[in-house]
């Protein structure tokens, strides 16, 4: 049966998802949002006409073994058959530098090699195109195949026999074969040859990568193996940030809460950005802001959509799609996103947000100054508009808009900075009417957002429900860790909306009906919110908890079932990896306290 046991290779232009097995379950070409040639994540396999799928298969195979090569995304696969015969496939994405620029190709590449006894092997190529409704053709030369998919031709440049790939015909694997899948282009030089180049250099790149963070003391390779798949959704060619590699895992079994999550959320890419940061990976905020600048320079009157395509252009509308059955039959299967059309008003804020950086880290090669101090004051007129205004809330409920809380306090928290950018740059009057309006919203959220009864801030203005956001409340400066008011909603979440170790965003019904799993970014910002209010032995307990959660990779989807503890939604979600990072960074005792 399918799961979400998987492995996420890429390198900013592409990204796949890799089974235990071997199996290249989920690859869109030529980019991110692009025709899924790999699909079979959404398609299980169930006959020998299946297709959507790259393949290696063992035969009499008997055992499977799977890591990535420390502190990289290259993924290594061991495939062990009852005869003592055995296969290591090496899986990657070039990504290094060349010609003093960053090198990451539309190309996968796969190395199968013999480790012991005599193996014999089978290489199955079969690429879809439109979303699974058909088989890519096929020609082929002397040493490669192509595949004809929607707009696009794929080419395989290998050194295997070229009839064993295209018949799938069984062989003897004496030594080791390379696979190169990319654009219709001529591969130049030795295949063999270009695959181990560009694996070591693939290799340097990345623990070079990693050595530059700036992690915590402790949990150093769940905090690594984050910031790496992190660094993965972030689209190279314009500092895009996606939500996750997928489209229409289900959030719940048969829920019909299946979304398209391969575009670039404002609000979550602002989380991203600044966990990286935070370990100091400062070249994606620089090109997140270049990509959220171009984006605001083009906006009318500074009106923002929640969501944008990787290119910064508005994400297609949602449709369902016929050809891919879904996760587990668990349909539909949908492109394009609602939320493109809906209206949230927190991402003025996140934006802002994601921009202050610039004003104050004096590591940045790119500044702050006036100019983009004024690109970010037409956002701030915009929440300064509609801090009061109904929206679909950070959940984008399809139901009835409402004054959601957490949208006003994004508000407030992008007026708020805009009026210390201000005073950084001496814009002294420009400081004083941002601190005014921030004032304003902050005292409407107080006055309106807080429910007496619950002693607790609450969803929607005048409102009596609760959701998870509420517990951003400290880390984003709207009040002081120890205010009363912070700690009530704290214990009013911990009451209404906490499962066993688990915390969901909301609990009441809405347009699909109840929530059944956690979002799993939820429990993170709990945990964080306990060691704000000294419950560090808790936090850490529950921090602990949330680890053994994630898959044999460390990598984690967007919702978890509470119950059996299996996740659930898009796959990988950067929400979730961000969650990890940030309560990581808060829990661990400091270097210079460790020994």
């Amino acid at each position: 049966m399918t799961s979400l046991d998987l492995a996420l290779i890429g390198n900013g232009t592409l990204g796949a998802l890799v089974s235990p097995l071997g199996e290249i379950a989920w690859a869109c070409f030529p980019r991110f949002d692009g025709d899924p040639a790999f699909c079979s994540l959404l398609r299980e396999r169930a006959g020998d006409g299946d297709f959507g799928f790259l393949t290696v298969e063992l035969v009499d195979f008997a055992k499977d073994e799977q890591e990535y090569l420390a502190n990289t995304p290259i993924l290594v696969t061991r495939l062990h058959d009852r005869h003592g015969g055995a296969v290591e496939i090496t899986d990657f994405a070039p990504k290094f530098h060349h010609h003093g620029r960053i090198f990451c190709p539309m190309m996968l590449i796969r190395q199968i090699k013999r480790i012991a006894g005599n193996p014999r092997v089978r290489v199955r190529v079969r690429p879809a195109r439109d979303y699974g409704r058909q088989r890519a053709e096929i020609t082929w030369g002397s040493n490669h195949i192509r595949y004809v998919g929607t707009g696009l031709v794929l080419r395989l440049t290998t050194d295997a026999a070229v009839t064993a790939v295209v018949e799938e015909n069984p062989f003897f694997l004496d030594d080791a074969v390379t696979l190169v899948l990319g654009p219709d282009e001529t591969v130049q030089g030795a295949v063999a040859e270009i695959g181990s180049r560009f694996l070591e250099e693939t290799t340097a790149y990345w623990r070079e990568w990693v050595r530059s963070l700036a992690i915590p003391f402790e949990w150093q390779d769940a905090v690594i193996r984050a910031a790496i798949t992190l660094e993965l959704n972030v689209y190279e060619d314009t500092g895009a940030v996606l939500a996750a590699m997928t489209t229409s895992i289900p959030e719940a079994a048969g829920s019909k809460r299946n979304w398209d999550y391969r575009y670039c959320w404002l609000r979550d890419a602002y989380f991203v950005v600044n966990a990286l940061n935070r370990l100091g990976a400062t070249r994606t905020m620089e090109r997140y802001l270049g990509y959220v600048v171009n984006i605001v320079a083009g906006a009318d009157h500074g009106r923002l959509q929640p969501v944008y395509g990787v290119s910064g252009r508005s994400v297609p509308e949602e449709r369902d799609v016929d050809s891919l059955p879904g996760y587990r039959g668990m349909g539909p299967v949908r492109i394009g996103n609602q939320a493109q059309g809906q209206v949230q008003h927190d991402v003025y804020g996140a934006a802002i947000l994601a921009a202050t950086h610039v004003f104050f880290d004096r590591r940045l090669i790119r500044r702050g100054g006036d100019v983009l101090f004024r690109r970010l004051e037409t956002l701030g007129e915009q929440a300064a508009k509609l801090y009061n205004q109904p929206d679909a809330g950070i959940w984008e409920l399809r139901g009835p808009p409402r004054v959601h809380t957490f949208s006003s306090v994004m508000c407030w928290a992008g007026c708020d900075r805009l009026a210390k950018i201000a005073a950084r740059l001496g814009l002294a009057d420009r400081a004083a009417y941002w601190h005014g309006h921030a004032a304003r919203i902050h005292q409407f959220v107080c006055e309106r957002c807080w429910n007496v009864g619950k002693e607790s801030f609450v969803a929607a203005a005048d409102g009596a429900t609760l959701d998870a956001s509420l517990l951003r409340l400290g880390e984003l400066g709207f009040l002081p860790e120890d205010d009363p008011r912070f700690v009530g909603t704290v214990r009013a979440i911990e009451r209404d909306l906490k499962r066993g170790d688990f915390v969901f965003r909301y609990v009441e019904e809405d347009d699909f009906g109840k929530p059944e799993n956690a979002f799993l970014v939820c429990t993170f910002w709990y945990i964080n919110a306990l060691a704000a209010l000294g419950r560090r032995d808790e936090a850490r307990a529950l921090f602990e908890n949330l680890l053994t959660c994630r898959n044999r990779h460390g990598l984690l989807a967007e919702h978890i079932d509470p119950r059996t503890r299996e996740q659930w939604g898009n796959f990988v979600q950067t929400y979730s990896m961000v969650g990890l990072i940030a309560s990581a960074i808060r829990l661990s005792v400091r270097w210079d306290q460790a020994f």
